[in-house]
């Protein structure tokens, strides 16, 4: 059974190798533009599940968090002297 999903969608299975891999559908692959070689950020939590996301846009999104905070911890400071 196929399922009409939006353009920016995408729902499959995939079936895991006997050395535990799996296949990226190319679809997908097109999709978030992943080329050979490309580093993905493989997160896991017993109870959540799994989530695959570009390492590239999570390190900008990390680096970006890690200067807000201290931004915020150096206004703290500030406002208490």
């Amino acid at each position: 059974m196929k399922m009409k999903l939006p353009k920016d969608q995408f729902l499959s299975t995939v079936r895991v190798g006997d050395k535990g891999q799996i296949v990226i559908p190319k679809e997908v692959r097109d999709l978030f533009e992943i080329e050979p070689g490309d580093s993905l950020l493989l997160l896991a939590d017993k109870k959540k599940g799994i989530a695959i996301v570009g390492f590239d846009g999570m390190m900008d999104f990390m680096s970006e968090s890690l200067r807000q905070g201290r931004q915020a911890r150096e206004g703290q400071g500030e406002a208490g002297q």
